[in-house]
């Protein structure tokens, strides 16, 4: 799709947009589990790698990953009923556990039909698509094909299992959007919420560490020239109306102001993505009502493919100059695809949660996709001193 510079700047009028509120988080990340394990990560700079050669028979092309390795779902929801869960259904779900353990929100009878989930994803599990495809060519059918797996192949199975075990009656969606995928939920999520089909949700992303996605990002990386490791992993918010939160007497954990997208040409063809992500972050800037000089942290995409991240950097420049604070998320995860964008969102909190200096600090999202997509999002956090939280 590509865009004239007439179009780029011809933008809709503002409006002021519905304020989703963060109460609760969970996380699951190369960098460990939990907020701290992140923040920490992201304070030391680095986060190192996992030996991953043992994890699979299939060939790796890397010995490396910011990956879970003894990460087991039976450690979190215990054996019962998780026996043919699969990775990304097992990180997502546990994702799930620790974001309503984490939010002040009740659920009950009472209001379980009006909270539901919203998940994000590149493609779901690549790896049980896979298998359960060969499965079908190479054993006898149907007998020998396992139908126990079958529901792992569907990109849903996690946003499906999680609402059946924390018996949430709610919307229940799964949305297929790349590295756009977590900007994708907020956006669908917003809606919910505004047009009163739903009171709460469970929304974010996850994504699984195997040879299937080891290669993708192999592949990528080198076609472009980056070195970046895989990652895997997945972040879970509760999100409310931020109105609703207030009005109970509840403090969010952080608000999300604003979020734009678009399509453009894709990033090293021509100026028009630089443009076409200058546009957006501004207009994300101006719905929200913030002034560039009020951004204290930029949560990047930088993902080490030059293309890419000179776009991206070109974007920022125009729009915040150079004052704001980078967070490179992808330095401490890997590239985890979907789960990126969600783990970018998560960054800003978790570095809340531990710095109450930073008490009503905005901060802003930015990524990209190789197609063109980029997107923004202004957010607003604060601290839980009273609290503790892992």
């Amino acid at each position: 799709m590509t865009a004239t510079a007439a179009e780029l700047s011809a933008t809709t009028p503002p409006t002021t947009p519905a304020v989703l509120a963060i109460t609760g988080l969970g996380v699951l990340s190369g960098a460990g589990i939990g907020t701290e394990a992140l923040v920490g990560a992201l304070t030391a700079g680095r986060s190192a790698t996992a030996d991953v050669s043992g994890m699979f028979e299939d060939p790796l092309p890397r010995p490396d990953a910011h990956a879970l390795v003894d990460f087991k779902v039976r450690d979190f929801l215990g054996r019962k009923g998780t026996s043919f869960f699969d990775r990304s259904t097992s990180l997502g779900m546990v994702a799930c556990q620790a974001a309503l353990a984490d939010t002040g929100l009740e659920v009950g009878d009472g209001n379980r039909a009006r909270i539901g989930i919203t998940l994000g994803t590149t493609a779901g599990s690549a790896k049980s698509t896979s298998d359960y495809s060969r499965d079908t060519f190479v054993q006898d059918r149907p007998y020998l094909v396992n139908p126990l797996l079958f529901p792992n192949a569907v990109m849903n199975c996690a946003a499906g299992q999680a609402a059946i075990r924390y018996g949430l009656q709610g919307v229940n969606a799964t949305i297929a959007g790349g590295p756009l995928a977590m900007l994708n939920v907020l956006r669908y999520s917003r809606n919910l919420i505004s047009c009163g089909y739903a009171d709460a949700l469970l929304a974010g992303c996850v994504e699984e560490f195997s040879p299937q996605s080891a290669w993708a990002v192999h592949y990528a990386q080198s076609t472009d020239g980056g070195e970046l490791p895989p990652g895997e992993g997945a972040a879970v918010f509760v999100v409310e109306s931020a109105e609703a939160v207030r009005a109970a007497g509840r403090r969010p954990d952080a608000e999300v102001l604003a979020v734009e997208t678009g399509v453009y040409d894709p990033p090293g063809t021509d100026g028009t993505f630089v443009a076409g992500l200058t546009a957006c972050l501004a207009r994300a800037l101006e719905r929200a009502g913030v002034e560039p000089s009020q951004v204290s942290a930029v949560a990047t995409a930088t993902s080490g493919m030059p293309r890419y991240d000179d776009a991206e950097d070109a974007a920022v420049a125009a729009v915040l100059g150079a004052g704001p604070e980078r967070l490179r998320v992808k330095d401490v995860t890997g590239e985890a695809f979907s789960a990126s964008g969600a783990f970018q969102l998560g960054a800003l909190i978790a570095r809340h949660r531990a710095e109450p200096a930073r008490d009503g600090d905005i901060s802003v999202i930015t990524t990209l996709g190789g197609d063109g997509a980029a997107g923004a999002a202004v957010v607003r956090g604060w601290s839980r001193a009273d609290r503790h939280h892992g």
